[in-house]
């Protein structure tokens, strides 16, 4: 072999170091340029992957609260349909001859069923509303009459028409009631 082949001349005219300098600067703010936007698509994704977690977990909130109240509240129909019932009992023992002798055992059955419907009731959280004596709550109560009484506090309870309940602390039926009104100022003629 001889010494040509063992050292080739370069063919190739390498790039002046000032060219590989602007280069390799021009590689740099591009690569970084790249990096910044790489950086805010990686931020976008992780805001979105947080917002979609936060969207996900409010649905099960929801969902979880949503079959919370259908299984609290699910009776709700079927109580407002039987509370009819609990009335026609309560009229049933009010006006019963407790005194007669041969309706003794219709009464004391009376007393049981409605004992027994009022248990049932309570198992289920359906509560009865007797305000008698309390001062008016239109959340609660509904005002069928005023009437002026001297002795009672004005908006108190005088009567109650019909008890109302509740299931679960939410109103079924309002208690129909009659409420006291206070009594007119009298006017001094000689003032």
């Amino acid at each position: 072999m001889t010494e040509q082949q063992n050292n080739p001349v370069e063919t190739e005219n390498p790039a002046a170091p000032e060219d590989q300098t602007a280069e390799t600067v021009v590689d740099i703010a591009s690569l970084q340029a790249e990096i910044e936007q790489l950086q805010q698509q990686l931020a976008d994704a992780k805001d979105q992957t947080l917002r979609t977690a936060a969207e996900a977990q409010n649905v099960r909130r929801r969902a979880e609260k949503d079959v919370e109240s259908a299984h609290k509240y699910a009776l709700e129909k079927f109580a407002s349909s039987v509370l009819s019932v609990a009335d026609n009992l309560e009229r049933t023992l009010e006006v019963a001859d407790r005194s007669n002798e041969a309706l003794k055992p219709l009464t004391e059955g009376v007393e049981l069923t409605s004992k027994t419907l009022f248990d049932a009731l309570t198992r289920f959280h359906v509560e009865q509303v007797d305000p008698l004596g309390a001062p008016f709550d239109p959340a609660f109560h509904e005002a069928v009459a005023m009437v002026e009484n001297p002795a009672a506090e004005p908006n108190t309870v005088l009567q109650v028409m019909q008890k109302g309940y509740t299931l679960n602390g939410r109103l079924l039926r309002a208690a129909m009631v009659v409420v006291a009104k206070g009594t007119p100022k009298k006017i001094d003629e000689n003032a």
